[in-house]
């Protein structure tokens, strides 16, 4: 698909304007978090049209490293920064509160770790991700793939319907199960209570450190939360 046919959709061009309005957040010449996801492509391609914006990026995913890299921006480890001033990443849903539901893409790890190390979260997102519940999108968690099977038993013995994400594996090594069925009145609490479930290594949830700030990307312009 060409990016002039991507970029033509109602739904892209949304998430095109959030990315972009995600540009005057950025302060000049710092180390920029950088998420995973069609929303975060269109901040990569900004960025691209002025490469030295930036001194350089912290990468969610290997997918978003070579579209950095292509750009011309250098990316660092995570190691390698003493301070991470600003994340910028996309979510699969979000509330008002700013609690997200993270990891349709597969990034939920590194993506839950980078913002986790950044003073600030900014999450862009077009105005059909924006919910009153999350749940509607299947839950990813990240699973070592011994326990797979074990988690989806803990998981149904809870009402919630896992499906594992065959023939997909993250870039640590690890396997996705999508849960469905859930109505997540709770969301700080539930992604504790599955974070303790052995053999859990990310929930996709991301409540306990939610974004700061939403840019919501409409038909009329951007909306800022």
């Amino acid at each position: 698909m060409t990016d002039a046919i991507r970029t033509a959709s109602p739904a892209d061009a949304k998430k095109k304007r959030a990315a972009e309005a995600a540009l005057q957040h950025i302060p000049a010449g710092i180390v920029l978090g950088v998420g995973t996801g069609s929303t975060v492509r269109f901040l990569i391609e900004a960025l691209a049209v002025h490469p030295k914006s930036i001194r350089a990026a912290v990468s969610s995913s290997n997918a978003s490293t070579a579209l950095l890299a292509a750009a011309g921006i250098p990316v660092l480890d995570l190691n390698e920064v003493a301070e991470l001033s600003l994340y910028v990443d996309g979510a699969d849903e979000a509330t008002r509160a700013h609690h997200l539901i993270k990891g349709g893409g597969g990034a939920l790890t590194r993506e839950k770790i980078i913002a986790a190390a950044a003073a600030r979260f900014i999450c862009i997102i077009d105005e059909s991700k924006l919910v009153g519940t999350l749940g509607a999108f299947p839950l990813p968690i990240e699973v070592i793939p011994m326990a797979r099977a074990l988690v989806a038993r803990q998981l149904e013995a809870r009402g919630a319907q896992p499906v594992w994400r065959q023939g997909y594996v993250t870039d640590n090594g690890n396997h996705i199960l999508d849960v469905h069925g859930l109505s997540i009145q709770d969301p700080p609490g539930l992604e504790r209570e599955l974070t303790n479930l052995a053999g859990v290594v990310t929930v996709g949830l991301f409540a306990a450190r939610p974004a700061d700030v939403l840019l919501v990307g409409t038909d009329q312009g951007v909306l800022t939360l």
